[in-house]
């Protein structure tokens, strides 16, 4: 076996241009390429930005529940609705209904804090 100190010295004296020469050789000779484990680092790195996930824009504000005070989660879904009387306690009765739909993440997280203090049990999907 060849002593691989030796070969490590003599591998340190060599300019930036015999370092290439070698590698060329080197690759000619074992019919490799010593760009390979290159292109292959840069693979995976690559594909990161394709995997991205789309940040949710529009949210809905589902009540679960009106609670024991049914009438305060009435006058909020008017608040929030252009939803009458009768409509707006069919909507708080009504389990996993949809107070409002579409709206942004600041609008639905408003909402749902509104109902919540009137004692309603809401998600926002």
């Amino acid at each position: 076996m060849a002593d691989l100190e030796k070969i490590v010295e003599e591998l340190s004296k060599l300019s930036v241009l015999e370092a290439a020469d070698l590698v060329k050789l080197l690759e000619e000779k074992w019919g490799v390429s010593a760009a390979a484990p290159v292109a292959m680092a840069a693979g995976p790195a690559a594909a990161a930005p394709a995997e991205e996930v789309e940040e949710k824009t529009e949210f809905d504000v589902v009540i679960k529940s009106a609670g024991p005070k049914k009438i305060e989660v009435i006058k909020v879904i008017r608040q929030l609705t252009s939803l009458g009387l009768v409509e707006a306690k069919t909507l708080a009765e009504t389990p996993d209904a949809k107070v409002l739909e579409g709206v942004g993440k600041d609008v639905a997280n408003d909402a749902a804090a509104k109902l919540k203090e009137a004692g309603a049990e809401v998600v926002v999907l």
